[in-house]
């Protein structure tokens, strides 16, 4: 009656055969790379670093997560202490991808990133020590440690030997302004280092900033909105420029016109209170009473849980 059955199921004992096979075959290369790992990690926690790297490099796609994240770390140990750079890179690149969050990895790509910027300067130090990039570096270096005098001599030898260097005159008007104890003229130097800077690269927002809030300051409205204005154009995701530009229009009375930077502000950066109070304030203004009263209770929410600062954002101290 059914003269196919004994045929289907010889077949079907063959596949099931044949699939156990193959199951065995995969399965046990699969075992190999975990204990190949397995050793490589041994090897390299007892300090054979040379020895272990190679097979650590081979085993960062091993199945098992707990097994990989440990053959990143003791690649990236590895790699760091043989020197291998290049190897560090692609392990850290492995680590982040596949263990974002854990804390140990972080640690980890703290350290090295940190070394691997050391190893860096110190390269760039020894190699080339009078390029403009040598000296760029050590300027920042001077910054960072609040040696303003050092980086500002630094910086004016990069301007002597390259007047037209894109980046170095903001960086000589945002130190200006950082030293304590700054001169009466600071603000005039200041706004010539940035104003050289756009000569040079007008597609600096930093610079068309910087400019728009000493404007703003001396209560130059025109010139702090043309300024923050431009800084909006040339960074559409420059939370600052638009509550910049938003306060000054509204100093200025344009209340209508502060109103949609001060939403783009808001929407960029919805945990800042001096956005809602600015909106708020504009909208006020506008005579929008009930949008206003939305912003100016969640700037008071903001406020009271003390998330920021003062209850109202200097742009804002006199709006008439």
């Amino acid at each position: 009656m059914f003269p196919f059955r004994a045929p289907v199921l010889a077949l079907i004992f063959l596949f099931s055969a044949g699939a156990h096979c193959l199951s065995q075959n995969t399965a046990k290369p699969a075992a190999d790379v975990s204990s190949a790992a397995t050793k490589a990690t041994v090897l390299a926690e007892e300090g054979h670093c040379e020895t272990a790297l190679p097979a650590l490099e081979r085993s960062t796609r091993v199945a098992d997560p707990e097994l990989r994240r440990k053959v990143g770390l003791a690649g990236l140990r590895c790699s760091m202490t043989v020197g291998r750079n290049d190897s560090a890179l692609r392990f850290l690149e492995m680590l982040a991808r596949d263990f974002p969050h854990d804390p140990e990895v972080l640690y980890a790509e703290v350290h090295a990133f940190s070394d691997l910027s050391t190893r860096a300067s110190q390269t760039l130090a020894g190699s080339a020590s009078s390029s403009l990039q040598a000296h760029e570096l050590l300027a920042e270096s001077y910054e960072m440690e609040g040696k303003w005098d050092q980086a500002e001599k630094e910086y004016r030898a990069i301007v002597a030997q390259n007047p037209q260097m894109p980046g170095i005159h903001f960086r000589l008007g945002r130190l200006l302004l950082s030293k304590p104890n700054p001169p009466a003229t600071v603000a005039e130097d200041a706004k010539r280092e940035f104003t050289s800077e756009l000569a040079i690269d007008p597609t600096n927002a930093g610079a068309e900033y910087v400019l728009g809030e000493l404007a703003r300051q001396d209560s130059q409205w025109a010139e702090a909105i043309k300024h923050f204005s431009r800084a909006t154009e040339l960074d559409a995701s420059f939370g600052d420029a638009f509550l910049g530009l938003g306060s000054s229009l509204l100093s200025a009375k344009l209340f209508n016109e502060a109103i949609p930077p001060l939403e783009k502000a808001v929407k960029l950066e919805p945990g800042n209170p001096a956005t809602h109070y600015s909106l708020a304030t504009a909208l006020t203004r506008a005579g929008r009473k009930q949008e206003a009263d939305k912003e100016f209770a969640i700037h008071r929410q903001m406020t009271q849980k003390g998330e920021a600062g003062p209850q109202q954002p200097a742009a804002e101290q006199n709006p008439n």
